[in-house]
Protein backbone atom coordinates (compact mmCIF):
# COMPACT_ATOMS: atom_id res chain seq x y z
CA UNK A 1 0.00 0.00 0.00
CA UNK A 2 1.87 3.81 -1.12
CA UNK A 3 1.56 6.72 1.18
CA UNK A 4 -1.57 7.80 -0.62
CA UNK A 5 -3.12 4.60 -0.39
CA UNK A 6 -2.51 4.71 3.31
CA UNK A 7 -3.77 8.09 3.90
CA UNK A 8 -7.07 7.57 1.84
CA UNK A 9 -8.16 4.26 3.51
CA UNK A 10 -8.38 6.59 7.11
CA UNK A 11 -11.31 8.43 5.76
CA UNK A 12 -14.44 7.66 3.92
CA UNK A 13 -13.75 9.04 0.74
CA UNK A 14 -10.44 9.40 -1.38
CA UNK A 15 -12.06 12.86 -2.68
CA UNK A 16 -15.29 14.44 -1.88
CA UNK A 17 -17.07 17.81 -4.45
CA UNK A 18 -18.80 20.15 -3.08
CA UNK A 19 -20.97 21.21 -6.39
CA UNK A 20 -23.49 19.43 -8.82
CA UNK A 21 -21.92 21.94 -11.95
CA UNK A 22 -20.09 21.17 -15.25
CA UNK A 23 -17.16 20.95 -13.27
CA UNK A 24 -17.95 18.86 -10.17
CA UNK A 25 -19.29 16.48 -12.40
CA UNK A 26 -16.96 15.95 -14.42
CA UNK A 27 -14.01 15.99 -12.13
CA UNK A 28 -16.05 13.42 -9.73
CA UNK A 29 -16.53 11.57 -12.77
CA UNK A 30 -12.78 11.39 -14.17
CA UNK A 31 -11.56 10.59 -10.22
CA UNK A 32 -14.03 7.61 -10.34
CA UNK A 33 -12.26 6.17 -13.40
CA UNK A 34 -9.47 6.43 -11.72
CA UNK A 35 -11.06 3.29 -9.42
CA UNK A 36 -11.07 6.64 -6.42
CA UNK A 37 -13.94 6.23 -4.32
CA UNK A 38 -15.65 9.62 -5.07
CA UNK A 39 -18.55 11.88 -3.43
CA UNK A 40 -20.43 14.41 -4.92
CA UNK A 41 -22.74 17.05 -2.59
CA UNK A 42 -24.85 19.08 -4.69
CA UNK A 43 -28.09 21.64 -3.56
CA UNK A 44 -29.89 24.24 -5.12
CA UNK A 45 -30.60 27.36 -2.48
CA UNK A 46 -33.83 28.88 -4.23
CA UNK A 47 -33.73 32.37 -6.21
CA UNK A 48 -35.10 35.49 -4.47
CA UNK A 49 -38.29 34.30 -6.27
CA UNK A 50 -38.33 30.89 -5.15
CA UNK A 51 -36.76 29.17 -8.22
CA UNK A 52 -35.19 25.59 -7.83
CA UNK A 53 -33.81 23.15 -10.38
CA UNK A 54 -32.16 19.80 -10.70
CA UNK A 55 -28.90 18.45 -10.63
CA UNK A 56 -26.37 20.08 -13.39
CA UNK A 57 -25.53 23.29 -11.89
CA UNK A 58 -26.08 26.69 -14.03
CA UNK A 59 -25.52 25.41 -17.62
CA UNK A 60 -28.04 23.24 -17.84
CA UNK A 61 -30.45 24.13 -15.68
CA UNK A 62 -30.73 28.29 -16.17
CA UNK A 63 -27.69 28.75 -18.15
CA UNK A 64 -26.09 27.62 -21.43
CA UNK A 65 -29.02 24.78 -22.37
CA UNK A 66 -31.95 26.82 -22.08
CA UNK A 67 -30.25 30.16 -23.12
CA UNK A 68 -29.66 28.73 -26.14
CA UNK A 69 -33.04 26.89 -26.48
CA UNK A 70 -34.82 30.28 -26.03
CA UNK A 71 -32.20 31.69 -28.83
CA UNK A 72 -33.37 29.28 -30.99
CA UNK A 73 -36.90 29.54 -30.78
CA UNK A 74 -36.17 33.83 -31.17
CA UNK A 75 -34.41 32.84 -34.68
CA UNK A 76 -36.99 30.78 -35.61
CA UNK A 77 -39.88 33.80 -35.90
CA UNK A 78 -37.00 35.57 -37.77
CA UNK A 79 -36.68 32.46 -39.96
CA UNK A 80 -40.22 32.41 -41.01
CA UNK A 81 -40.18 35.90 -42.50
CA UNK A 82 -37.34 34.28 -44.40
CA UNK A 83 -39.43 31.39 -44.98
CA UNK A 84 -42.13 33.76 -46.83
CA UNK A 85 -40.04 35.37 -49.04
CA UNK A 86 -38.60 32.04 -50.54
CA UNK A 87 -42.44 30.82 -51.06
CA UNK A 88 -43.17 29.32 -47.76
CA UNK A 89 -47.11 29.89 -46.86
CA UNK A 90 -46.93 30.13 -43.27
CA UNK A 91 -49.36 32.75 -42.43
CA UNK A 92 -48.96 34.87 -39.37
CA UNK A 93 -47.48 32.92 -37.05
CA UNK A 94 -48.30 34.16 -33.08
CA UNK A 95 -45.82 32.80 -29.87
CA UNK A 96 -46.68 30.98 -27.40
CA UNK A 97 -44.12 31.79 -24.23
CA UNK A 98 -46.09 28.10 -22.19
CA UNK A 99 -45.40 25.69 -24.56
CA UNK A 100 -41.61 26.76 -25.29
CA UNK A 101 -40.91 26.86 -21.59
CA UNK A 102 -42.44 22.96 -21.50
CA UNK A 103 -40.50 22.16 -24.66
CA UNK A 104 -36.98 23.84 -22.62
CA UNK A 105 -37.98 22.65 -19.09
CA UNK A 106 -38.97 18.84 -20.57
CA UNK A 107 -35.34 18.98 -22.30
CA UNK A 108 -33.93 20.18 -18.56
CA UNK A 109 -35.29 17.58 -16.71
CA UNK A 110 -34.26 14.49 -19.14
CA UNK A 111 -30.30 15.86 -18.87
CA UNK A 112 -31.04 16.24 -15.10
CA UNK A 113 -32.18 12.35 -14.93
CA UNK A 114 -29.28 11.22 -17.29
CA UNK A 115 -26.53 13.39 -15.19
CA UNK A 116 -27.90 11.61 -12.43
CA UNK A 117 -27.41 7.80 -13.81
CA UNK A 118 -24.22 8.87 -15.36
CA UNK A 119 -22.98 9.49 -11.66
CA UNK A 120 -24.23 6.24 -10.75
CA UNK A 121 -22.85 4.55 -13.38
CA UNK A 122 -19.38 6.24 -13.01
CA UNK A 123 -20.04 4.91 -9.44
CA UNK A 124 -20.29 8.22 -7.77
CA UNK A 125 -22.10 8.59 -4.32
CA UNK A 126 -24.39 11.21 -5.15
CA UNK A 127 -25.89 13.11 -2.23
CA UNK A 128 -28.75 15.70 -3.14
CA UNK A 129 -27.78 18.09 0.21
CA UNK A 130 -26.32 21.24 1.34
CA UNK A 131 -22.93 20.40 2.45
CA UNK A 132 -20.25 22.47 4.25
CA UNK A 133 -16.78 21.86 5.40
CA UNK A 134 -16.28 21.25 9.13
CA UNK A 135 -13.05 20.30 9.29
CA UNK A 136 -9.86 20.15 7.09
CA UNK A 137 -11.32 16.71 5.87
CA UNK A 138 -14.81 16.70 7.43
CA UNK A 139 -18.10 17.68 5.16
CA UNK A 140 -21.03 17.92 7.04
CA UNK A 141 -24.39 17.57 4.72
CA UNK A 142 -27.63 19.02 5.78
CA UNK A 143 -30.60 16.84 4.10
CA UNK A 144 -33.95 17.31 5.29
CA UNK A 145 -32.97 18.70 8.45
CA UNK A 146 -31.10 16.23 9.15
CA UNK A 147 -27.18 16.25 9.68
CA UNK A 148 -24.59 13.64 8.30
CA UNK A 149 -20.48 13.96 8.44
CA UNK A 150 -18.62 12.77 5.87
CA UNK A 151 -14.55 12.64 5.79
CA UNK A 152 -12.11 12.79 2.95
CA UNK A 153 -8.44 12.80 1.83
CA UNK A 154 -9.51 15.47 -0.95
CA UNK A 155 -11.76 18.18 -1.52
CA UNK A 156 -12.90 19.77 -4.61
CA UNK A 157 -15.00 22.75 -4.41
CA UNK A 158 -16.91 23.60 -7.34
CA UNK A 159 -20.32 25.87 -6.07
CA UNK A 160 -20.32 28.72 -9.29
CA UNK A 161 -21.93 32.13 -9.07
CA UNK A 162 -25.35 32.73 -8.48
CA UNK A 163 -27.08 36.28 -9.96
CA UNK A 164 -26.60 39.88 -7.92
CA UNK A 165 -29.22 41.74 -7.57
CA UNK A 166 -28.64 44.72 -5.88
CA UNK A 167 -29.85 45.30 -1.89
CA UNK A 168 -29.82 49.19 -2.54
CA UNK A 169 -32.54 49.35 -4.69
CA UNK A 170 -35.64 49.00 -3.26
CA UNK A 171 -37.76 47.15 -4.65
CA UNK A 172 -35.41 45.02 -6.50
CA UNK A 173 -34.79 42.23 -4.43
CA UNK A 174 -38.53 41.45 -3.97
CA UNK A 175 -39.82 42.17 -7.55
CA UNK A 176 -36.88 41.68 -10.08
CA UNK A 177 -36.04 37.99 -11.89
CA UNK A 178 -32.49 36.92 -13.02
CA UNK A 179 -31.43 34.35 -14.97
CA UNK A 180 -32.51 31.84 -12.15
CA UNK A 181 -35.96 32.75 -12.73
CA UNK A 182 -36.08 33.46 -16.45
CA UNK A 183 -35.90 29.99 -18.37
CA UNK A 184 -38.55 27.81 -16.23
CA UNK A 185 -41.05 31.47 -16.15
CA UNK A 186 -44.46 29.67 -16.85
CA UNK A 187 -45.86 32.91 -18.06
CA UNK A 188 -44.86 35.14 -20.44
CA UNK A 189 -42.59 38.07 -18.72
CA UNK A 190 -44.72 40.31 -20.69
CA UNK A 191 -43.37 44.13 -21.25
CA UNK A 192 -39.81 43.72 -19.88
CA UNK A 193 -37.05 46.58 -18.60
CA UNK A 194 -33.63 44.49 -18.80
CA UNK A 195 -30.94 46.23 -16.60
CA UNK A 196 -27.16 45.53 -17.30
CA UNK A 197 -25.09 45.05 -20.41
CA UNK A 198 -23.25 42.07 -20.03
CA UNK A 199 -23.95 38.96 -22.45
CA UNK A 200 -26.72 37.38 -20.18
CA UNK A 201 -28.49 40.88 -20.53
CA UNK A 202 -28.27 41.45 -23.68
CA UNK A 203 -28.35 37.34 -24.67
CA UNK A 204 -31.94 37.35 -22.83
CA UNK A 205 -32.93 41.10 -24.30
CA UNK A 206 -32.18 39.42 -27.78
CA UNK A 207 -34.42 36.42 -27.77
CA UNK A 208 -37.07 38.40 -25.86
CA UNK A 209 -37.51 40.92 -28.59
CA UNK A 210 -37.49 38.21 -31.04
CA UNK A 211 -40.09 36.29 -29.80
CA UNK A 212 -42.38 39.84 -29.99
CA UNK A 213 -41.76 41.29 -26.84
CA UNK A 214 -41.19 44.94 -25.95
CA UNK A 215 -37.87 44.81 -24.30
CA UNK A 216 -35.90 48.21 -23.03
CA UNK A 217 -32.41 47.68 -21.78
CA UNK A 218 -31.13 50.16 -19.03
CA UNK A 219 -27.38 50.32 -19.54
CA UNK A 220 -25.20 51.72 -16.57
CA UNK A 221 -22.17 52.45 -18.95
CA UNK A 222 -20.81 50.60 -21.74
CA UNK A 223 -22.00 47.49 -23.71
CA UNK A 224 -20.28 44.00 -23.15
CA UNK A 225 -17.76 45.36 -21.05
CA UNK A 226 -14.01 42.92 -21.42
CA UNK A 227 -15.80 42.36 -24.98
CA UNK A 228 -14.45 44.57 -28.19
CA UNK A 229 -16.32 47.79 -28.19
CA UNK A 230 -16.42 47.99 -31.85
CA UNK A 231 -18.44 44.71 -31.85
CA UNK A 232 -20.59 45.42 -28.78
CA UNK A 233 -21.61 48.24 -30.04
CA UNK A 234 -22.29 46.62 -33.41
CA UNK A 235 -24.48 44.24 -31.65
CA UNK A 236 -26.35 47.06 -30.04
CA UNK A 237 -27.37 48.92 -32.74
CA UNK A 238 -28.47 45.34 -34.59
CA UNK A 239 -30.61 45.22 -31.76
CA UNK A 240 -32.26 48.78 -32.14
CA UNK A 241 -32.67 47.77 -35.83
CA UNK A 242 -34.94 45.07 -34.38
CA UNK A 243 -36.72 47.18 -32.10
CA UNK A 244 -35.30 46.54 -28.57
CA UNK A 245 -34.96 49.85 -26.84
CA UNK A 246 -31.94 51.58 -24.90
CA UNK A 247 -31.66 53.94 -22.22
CA UNK A 248 -28.41 54.90 -21.39
CA UNK A 249 -26.36 55.70 -18.55
CA UNK A 250 -28.89 54.93 -16.82
CA UNK A 251 -29.54 52.58 -13.90
CA UNK A 252 -32.74 51.81 -11.85
CA UNK A 253 -33.18 53.84 -8.28
CA UNK A 254 -36.36 52.26 -7.18
CA UNK A 255 -38.86 49.48 -8.16
CA UNK A 256 -42.45 49.73 -6.78
CA UNK A 257 -45.80 47.70 -7.28
CA UNK A 258 -48.36 49.62 -8.86
CA UNK A 259 -52.18 48.22 -7.57
CA UNK A 260 -52.54 46.09 -10.80
CA UNK A 261 -49.49 43.92 -10.28
CA UNK A 262 -47.07 45.88 -12.50
CA UNK A 263 -43.60 47.61 -12.23
CA UNK A 264 -42.99 51.19 -11.94
CA UNK A 265 -39.32 51.90 -12.20
CA UNK A 266 -37.68 54.94 -12.34
CA UNK A 267 -34.15 55.12 -13.86
CA UNK A 268 -31.86 57.77 -13.16
CA UNK A 269 -28.45 59.06 -14.91
CA UNK A 270 -25.40 56.47 -13.63
CA UNK A 271 -23.54 59.37 -13.16
CA UNK A 272 -25.23 62.60 -12.54
CA UNK A 273 -28.15 60.81 -10.20
CA UNK A 274 -30.55 62.55 -11.84
CA UNK A 275 -33.78 61.23 -12.98
CA UNK A 276 -34.26 60.09 -16.33
CA UNK A 277 -37.68 58.81 -16.54
CA UNK A 278 -40.21 56.42 -15.12
CA UNK A 279 -41.95 53.73 -17.02
CA UNK A 280 -44.13 50.59 -16.30
CA UNK A 281 -43.81 47.03 -17.13
CA UNK A 282 -44.40 44.00 -16.45
CA UNK A 283 -41.65 42.14 -15.11
CA UNK A 284 -37.84 43.75 -14.60
CA UNK A 285 -34.87 41.44 -15.21
CA UNK A 286 -31.08 42.08 -13.30
CA UNK A 287 -28.29 40.60 -15.39
CA UNK A 288 -25.79 43.38 -13.80
CA UNK A 289 -23.09 40.07 -13.32
CA UNK A 290 -22.76 36.77 -10.46
CA UNK A 291 -21.09 36.38 -7.50
CA UNK A 292 -19.13 33.37 -6.05
CA UNK A 293 -21.38 30.88 -4.02
CA UNK A 294 -19.21 30.62 -1.88
CA UNK A 295 -21.10 31.82 1.65
CA UNK A 296 -22.30 29.41 4.14
CA UNK A 297 -19.47 26.85 3.24
CA UNK A 298 -17.42 26.65 5.80
CA UNK A 299 -14.26 27.38 3.87
CA UNK A 300 -12.75 29.39 7.02
CA UNK A 301 -13.14 26.79 9.05
CA UNK A 302 -10.79 24.45 6.57
CA UNK A 303 -8.69 27.33 6.68
CA UNK A 304 -9.18 28.18 2.74
CA UNK A 305 -8.40 31.98 1.72
CA UNK A 306 -11.46 33.64 0.21
CA UNK A 307 -10.74 36.98 -2.09
CA UNK A 308 -13.42 39.86 -0.73
CA UNK A 309 -15.59 39.37 -4.06
CA UNK A 310 -16.53 35.52 -3.09
CA UNK A 311 -14.05 33.67 -5.19
CA UNK A 312 -11.24 31.35 -3.82
CA UNK A 313 -7.53 32.51 -5.07
CA UNK A 314 -6.10 29.19 -6.89
CA UNK A 315 -2.24 27.94 -8.14
CA UNK A 316 -3.09 25.10 -10.84
CA UNK A 317 -6.57 24.36 -9.07
CA UNK A 318 -4.77 24.24 -5.93
CA UNK A 319 -6.25 26.46 -2.73
CA UNK A 320 -3.79 27.65 -0.28
CA UNK A 321 -4.44 24.54 2.11
CA UNK A 322 -2.71 21.55 0.57
CA UNK A 323 -5.46 18.79 -0.31
CA UNK A 324 -8.37 21.15 -0.62
CA UNK A 325 -9.34 22.59 -4.59
CA UNK A 326 -11.44 25.05 -6.50
CA UNK A 327 -12.61 24.68 -10.10
CA UNK A 328 -15.23 26.94 -12.26
CA UNK A 329 -16.93 30.25 -11.59
CA UNK A 330 -15.89 30.03 -7.72
CA UNK A 331 -12.25 30.45 -8.61
CA UNK A 332 -9.69 33.55 -9.44
CA UNK A 333 -6.86 32.45 -11.02
CA UNK A 334 -3.76 34.68 -11.97
CA UNK A 335 -3.47 33.68 -15.74
CA UNK A 336 0.28 35.79 -17.62
CA UNK A 337 -1.44 36.44 -20.74
CA UNK A 338 -0.06 39.11 -23.69
CA UNK A 339 1.71 40.24 -20.62
CA UNK A 340 -1.38 41.12 -19.01
CA UNK A 341 -3.42 39.27 -16.04
CA UNK A 342 -6.57 37.69 -16.62
CA UNK A 343 -8.83 36.32 -14.88
CA UNK A 344 -10.40 32.74 -15.89
CA UNK A 345 -13.17 32.85 -18.39
CA UNK A 346 -16.65 31.69 -16.11
CA UNK A 347 -17.35 29.21 -18.99
CA UNK A 348 -18.75 25.54 -18.80
CA UNK A 349 -15.92 24.01 -20.77
CA UNK A 350 -13.09 25.94 -18.94
CA UNK A 351 -14.56 24.37 -15.88
CA UNK A 352 -14.95 20.87 -17.32
CA UNK A 353 -11.52 20.89 -19.27
CA UNK A 354 -9.73 22.29 -15.37
CA UNK A 355 -11.30 19.74 -13.60
CA UNK A 356 -10.39 16.63 -15.74
CA UNK A 357 -6.74 17.67 -15.70
CA UNK A 358 -6.73 18.35 -11.97
CA UNK A 359 -8.35 14.71 -11.39
CA UNK A 360 -5.62 13.01 -13.86
CA UNK A 361 -2.94 14.60 -12.35
CA UNK A 362 -4.23 13.67 -8.87
CA UNK A 363 -4.97 10.22 -9.28
CA UNK A 364 -3.29 9.21 -12.43
CA UNK A 365 -0.07 11.10 -12.73
CA UNK A 366 -0.43 13.67 -15.05
CA UNK A 367 1.50 16.76 -15.09
CA UNK A 368 -0.67 18.93 -18.27
CA UNK A 369 -2.17 21.71 -16.78
CA UNK A 370 -5.40 23.76 -17.48
CA UNK A 371 -4.35 26.92 -20.14
CA UNK A 372 -6.89 29.32 -19.41
CA UNK A 373 -5.51 31.84 -22.20
CA UNK A 374 -6.74 31.92 -25.44
CA UNK A 375 -10.33 30.35 -24.65
CA UNK A 376 -12.75 31.04 -27.27
CA UNK A 377 -16.25 31.78 -26.70
CA UNK A 378 -19.83 33.25 -28.02
CA UNK A 379 -22.00 35.26 -27.12
CA UNK A 380 -25.59 34.33 -28.56
CA UNK A 381 -27.73 37.63 -29.35
CA UNK A 382 -30.24 37.71 -32.10
CA UNK A 383 -26.92 38.29 -34.83
CA UNK A 384 -24.22 36.30 -32.33
CA UNK A 385 -20.93 37.20 -32.03
CA UNK A 386 -17.97 34.80 -31.25
CA UNK A 387 -14.02 35.86 -29.90
CA UNK A 388 -11.11 34.15 -29.39
CA UNK A 389 -7.96 36.16 -27.69
CA UNK A 390 -7.83 39.85 -27.31
CA UNK A 391 -9.86 42.91 -28.17
CA UNK A 392 -8.28 45.81 -30.62
CA UNK A 393 -8.75 48.15 -27.68
CA UNK A 394 -6.84 45.56 -25.22
CA UNK A 395 -4.54 44.78 -28.16
CA UNK A 396 -3.41 48.79 -28.35
CA UNK A 397 -3.00 49.03 -24.79
CA UNK A 398 -0.54 46.50 -24.30
CA UNK A 399 1.55 46.82 -27.49
CA UNK A 400 0.61 50.35 -28.84
CA UNK A 401 -1.02 51.51 -32.01
CA UNK A 402 1.48 51.58 -34.05
CA UNK A 403 2.20 47.42 -33.47
CA UNK A 404 -1.35 46.80 -34.36
CA UNK A 405 -3.05 45.91 -36.99
CA UNK A 406 -6.94 44.93 -37.89
CA UNK A 407 -8.18 43.76 -41.07
CA UNK A 408 -12.52 44.37 -40.67
CA UNK A 409 -14.92 43.36 -43.24
CA UNK A 410 -18.62 44.14 -42.70
CA UNK A 411 -21.53 42.51 -44.65
CA UNK A 412 -24.76 40.83 -45.02
CA UNK A 413 -25.48 36.86 -45.10
CA UNK A 414 -26.01 35.75 -48.20
CA UNK A 415 -29.88 34.17 -47.81
CA UNK A 416 -30.91 36.70 -45.30
CA UNK A 417 -29.88 39.54 -48.01
CA UNK A 418 -31.99 37.73 -50.61
CA UNK A 419 -34.85 37.47 -48.21
CA UNK A 420 -34.23 41.35 -47.61
CA UNK A 421 -35.02 40.63 -43.69
CA UNK A 422 -36.59 43.83 -42.90
CA UNK A 423 -36.41 46.16 -39.43
CA UNK A 424 -38.77 45.16 -36.99
CA UNK A 425 -38.92 48.73 -35.42
CA UNK A 426 -42.95 49.59 -35.54
CA UNK A 427 -43.59 52.82 -37.15
CA UNK A 428 -40.39 52.92 -39.46
CA UNK A 429 -40.56 52.17 -43.34
CA UNK A 430 -39.64 48.38 -44.08
CA UNK A 431 -35.86 48.58 -45.15
CA UNK A 432 -33.29 46.29 -45.32
CA UNK A 433 -31.51 45.45 -42.49
CA UNK A 434 -28.07 46.88 -42.38
CA UNK A 435 -25.10 44.64 -43.19
CA UNK A 436 -25.09 43.15 -39.79
CA UNK A 437 -21.81 40.80 -40.36
CA UNK A 438 -18.58 41.77 -38.83
CA UNK A 439 -15.47 39.85 -39.12
CA UNK A 440 -12.61 41.13 -37.77
CA UNK A 441 -8.68 40.06 -37.18
CA UNK A 442 -6.47 41.92 -34.78
CA UNK A 443 -2.60 41.50 -35.82
CA UNK A 444 0.83 42.24 -34.31
CA UNK A 445 2.47 43.92 -36.85
CA UNK A 446 6.16 43.41 -34.72
CA UNK A 447 5.31 39.26 -34.77
CA UNK A 448 4.42 39.01 -38.75
CA UNK A 449 1.01 39.56 -38.38
CA UNK A 450 0.39 37.13 -35.61
CA UNK A 451 -3.52 36.89 -35.22
CA UNK A 452 -3.85 38.35 -31.35
CA UNK A 453 -8.10 38.45 -31.40
CA UNK A 454 -10.46 36.62 -33.58
CA UNK A 455 -14.02 38.81 -34.09
CA UNK A 456 -16.88 37.78 -35.59
CA UNK A 457 -20.57 38.44 -35.75
CA UNK A 458 -23.29 36.90 -37.93
CA UNK A 459 -25.06 33.37 -37.32
CA UNK A 460 -23.41 30.84 -35.72
CA UNK A 461 -21.22 32.11 -34.74
CA UNK A 462 -20.20 29.78 -32.31
CA UNK A 463 -19.62 26.77 -34.65
CA UNK A 464 -17.46 29.36 -36.76
CA UNK A 465 -15.36 30.80 -34.05
CA UNK A 466 -14.70 27.36 -32.52
CA UNK A 467 -12.59 26.33 -35.39
CA UNK A 468 -11.35 29.34 -35.95
CA UNK A 469 -10.08 29.60 -32.51
CA UNK A 470 -7.96 26.53 -33.14
CA UNK A 471 -5.91 28.65 -36.00
CA UNK A 472 -5.45 31.50 -33.44
CA UNK A 473 -4.25 28.73 -30.62
CA UNK A 474 -1.53 27.59 -32.78
CA UNK A 475 -0.26 30.80 -33.52
CA UNK A 476 -1.72 31.89 -37.16
CA UNK A 477 -0.82 34.65 -38.97
CA UNK A 478 -2.47 36.70 -41.29
CA UNK A 479 -0.61 35.23 -44.13
CA UNK A 480 -1.95 31.97 -42.96
CA UNK A 481 -5.40 33.07 -43.42
CA UNK A 482 -4.95 34.60 -46.95
CA UNK A 483 -3.71 31.38 -47.93
CA UNK A 484 -6.96 29.37 -47.01
CA UNK A 485 -9.07 28.83 -49.82
CA UNK A 486 -12.87 30.01 -48.60
CA UNK A 487 -16.12 27.51 -48.93
CA UNK A 488 -18.05 29.41 -50.98
CA UNK A 489 -20.46 31.02 -50.55
CA UNK A 490 -20.43 31.41 -46.68
CA UNK A 491 -19.82 33.50 -44.10
CA UNK A 492 -16.83 32.23 -42.80
CA UNK A 493 -14.83 32.40 -45.77
CA UNK A 494 -14.69 36.12 -44.66
CA UNK A 495 -11.57 35.47 -43.14
CA UNK A 496 -9.95 34.19 -45.86
CA UNK A 497 -9.36 36.97 -48.03
CA UNK A 498 -9.32 39.90 -45.79
CA UNK A 499 -7.96 42.82 -47.13
CA UNK A 500 -9.46 46.32 -45.55
CA UNK A 501 -7.89 47.87 -42.82
CA UNK A 502 -8.77 49.93 -40.39
CA UNK A 503 -5.21 52.02 -40.79
CA UNK A 504 -6.78 52.29 -44.51
CA UNK A 505 -9.69 54.79 -43.85
CA UNK A 506 -10.99 52.86 -46.53
CA UNK A 507 -14.64 51.77 -45.97
CA UNK A 508 -14.80 48.10 -45.09
CA UNK A 509 -18.93 47.27 -46.21
CA UNK A 510 -19.24 45.31 -48.78
CA UNK A 511 -21.70 46.30 -51.59
CA UNK A 512 -22.29 42.79 -53.28
CA UNK A 513 -24.39 40.56 -52.15
CA UNK A 514 -22.15 37.45 -52.02
CA UNK A 515 -21.79 36.41 -48.09
CA UNK A 516 -18.90 36.55 -46.74
CA UNK A 517 -16.73 36.00 -50.15
CA UNK A 518 -16.38 37.17 -53.41
CA UNK A 519 -18.39 36.14 -56.50
CA UNK A 520 -16.73 37.84 -59.15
Amino acid sequence: MTANEAESASYDYDLAVIGGGSGGMAVAKKAASYGKKVVLFDFVKPSPQGTKWGLGGTCVNVGCVPKKLMHYAGLLGAGMHDAKAFGWKVGNPEHDWEAMVETVQNHVKMLNFRYRVGLKSAQVTYVNGLARLTGPHEVTCEKRGKETKHTAARVIIAVGGRPVIPDDVPGAREHALTSDDLFSLRTSPGKTLVVGASYIALECAGFMRELGLDVTVAVRSILLRGFDQQVAEKLGDVMKDLGVKFVRPAVPSKIEKTSDGKLEVTLVDSKSGEEVSKGTYDSVFYATGRKADTSGIGLETAGVKVNPNGKIPVENEQTNVEHIFAIGDCTSVDVMFHESHWANPELTPVAVQAGELLASRLYARATEQMDYSLVATAVFTPVEYGCCGLSEEDAIRLYGEDDVETYLFGFGTLEQSAAHRVKHVEGEEEDDMPATNLSKLVCLKSQGEKVIGFHFVGPNAGEITQGFGLAVRLGAKKSDFNKLVGIHPSDAESFCAMGITRSSGVSFVAEGGCGGGVCG
